[in-house]
């Protein structure tokens, strides 16, 4: 005991009764470590997070599915393949062999009445869909609609009780947060990998509305349509791409925000297809030089580079060289960001818009139109 208490001393044996009474005191600070440098004892700060995820895996992971699908090939006998010969036959009147292309991915249960969001590319082109649960079920779905725009796609399965995940509001998630990754990596089967949100409002051109999250939750081949969810286990992204060199993660995972996906889920379910508005303009982003000429600081404002014919905008008298200075009543800073809050904005409403023109300031109101699925020129 003297050995003790020399190698203590009294401030640590003070410390270290006061740590035993707290303890019996307030249990749950027993999770509390003592910090490897403080010699006297003292109580350092509790973890900012659980021990364990289990109880959000537990939520979430019942949602989640794993997707197959199959496509059949058609090609002409082998010996057709030389380009050469291609004039000489018809292939209509040869018969073609055919194999079988495999693939695999991911999807999540979003409505107990079956419906699953996934990637548009998990199930473009497949001619059959197979979704295997985590409980052991597995049952063929039915392609409600896609979204190639977004990457996204809508499936359905007719199967009782079944789980349909929590979506959150991706507005409020913040950069240092932890998420889940839950998906079927490289047919594994259901993995669960954990990180936290690296970056928000990611722009990687892969689509042409896209918003990403960054993480850096493991994402792999196969984790495609799968679950990014917070540490409450409801649903914040769907994970969609990874960057790479060699194939696998490298810390460089991307998602689809929950709300932009609520969005293309809804409007597929009730439109048959995704309504977007629509003005009909291209747009720049101002480099330094041009900001400087037309008097504006860097950052303010985006040029028009071109307009629709017969478009919404075109209508409105906007023109090629316009400076738009605000959209709605929103300064346009980002080309990107007026093209997304645009598209959020109903068919048929009203939109007003201020644009710099020959140094003066003019202000203009457009209808909104519904995006086409095909758009024709602009001048």
């Amino acid at each position: 005991m003297k050995h003790s208490l020399r190698y203590f001393g009294w401030p640590g044996l003070c410390g270290l009764l006061l740590a035993i009474v707290l303890l019996q005191l307030f249990p749950q600070l027993r999770g509390v470590h003592f910090s490897a440098e403080n010699k006297t004892g003292n109580l350092s700060s509790a973890f900012s997070g659980p021990y364990s995820y289990n109880d959000a895996v537990e939520r979430a992971a019942p949602s989640v599915v794993n997707i197959f699908t199959t496509r059949a090939i058609r090609r002409p006998p082998a010996e057709l393949d030389n380009p050469l010969l291609h004039d000489a036959y018809s292939y209509d009147r040869v018969p073609r062999r055919q194999r079988i292309q495999s693939s695999l991915g991911s999807g999540v249960i979003v409505r107990p009445e079956g419906y699953i969001l996934t990637n548009n590319h998990v199930i473009a082109g497949a001619d059959d869909i197979i979704i295997a649960l985590q409980d052991g079920r597995e049952t063929h779905a039915t392609i409600i609609g896609s979204d190639p725009e977004t990457d996204l796609a809508v499936l359905k399965i007719q199967l009782d009780n079944l789980p349909g995940i929590t979506l959150t509001d991706s507005q409020t998630i913040r950069t240092g947060d932890v998420v889940l990754a839950i998906g079927n990596p490289f047919g594994l089967g259901q993995t669960v990998s954990m990180g936290i949100i690296s970056a928000t409002q990611r722009n990687l051109r892969l689509s042409t509305y896209e918003n990403f999250i960054q993480t850096d939750a493991a994402i792999n081949i196969g984790n495609s349509g799968g679950a990014l969810v917070n540490a409450r286990g409801e649903l914040v992204g769907i994970s969609t791409a990874l960057l790479t060199s060699d194939g696998g993660s490298e810390g460089l995972g991307f998602a689809i925000p929950s709300n932009l996906a609520n969005q293309v889920l809804t409007s597929i379910i009730e439109e048959g297809r995704v309504v977007r508005g629509w003005l009909g303009i291209e747009s720049q982003a101002l480099t330094p030089e041009l900001a400087s000429a037309f008097g504006l600081g860097p950052g303010n404002g985006i040029l028009i580079s071109g307009i629709y014919d017969n478009s919404p905008a075109s209508e409105a008298g906007l023109q090629r060289g316009d400076v738009i200075i605000s959209i709605n009543n929103m300064e346009a800073n980002d080309g990107k960001q007026i093209m997304n809050q645009v598209a959020n904005l109903h068919p048929g409403s009203e939109v007003p818009i201020t644009v710099l023109r020959g140094g003066e300031t003019v202000s203009l109101v457009s209808m909104v139109g519904e995006r086409p699925p095909l758009l024709g020129s602009r001048h």
